[in-house]
């Protein structure tokens, strides 16, 4: 089992999408959290309702901080993936056992104003990307791969996908 770790600023809505989704995904191979720099107190709302229409189990999501995954007692990371922009450029707690990370940078559907079918709508293509990305992921040869083809697979998942969806 691969622990995972999705990492966002306010892990209210992107990181928590991702966590969600790859537990789905890759149930029995992989196990996934998420967390922030800046933890907002609890998931978006919108991330919620859509998570919960797509028959996620939602249950045990929460905001929670990244500090709780650098003390001692935290689970080991294998990956670490940054899901905002923000979180990408802020200095990052030291995680045990060296995991790899990439950078799957998404605008933020949370800061989308207007109507609620437009929120819904910049959250669904969040969870469309998502869901994508971590397909690929899931389905990377991970016992073939050395650790240099690994690290060029997961930063191409973050970067040729993106182009695909604007």
């Amino acid at each position: 089992m691969k622990n995972v770790l999705f990492l966002c600023t306010g892990n209210s809505a992107r990181s928590i999408i991702a966590e969600s989704i790859l537990n789905t995904e890759g149930a029995g191979r992989f196990r996934a959290f998420s967390a922030g720099s800046q933890p907002q107190g609890e998931p978006n709302p919108h991330a919620i309702t859509l998570l919960k229409n797509l028959d996620h189990d939602v249950s045990g999501l929460r905001s929670k901080s990244w500090d709780e995954f650098a003390a001692p007692g935290a689970p080991q990371m294998d990956f670490i993936f940054t899901v905002c922009d923000n979180a990408a450029g802020e200095t990052c707690p030291l995680w045990p056992g060296q995991p790899m990370n990439a950078h799957w940078g998404l605008a933020d559907p949370a800061a989308v104003t207007g109507s609620e079918a437009e929120i819904a709508a910049a959250f669904a293509l969040t969870y469309r990307m998502l869901l994508r990305r971590i397909s690929i992921f899931v389905n990377l040869p991970l016992e073939t791969l050395d650790s240099l083809a690994l690290q060029t697979n997961l930063n191409e998942i973050g970067q040729t996908i993106d182009s695909e969806n604007t």
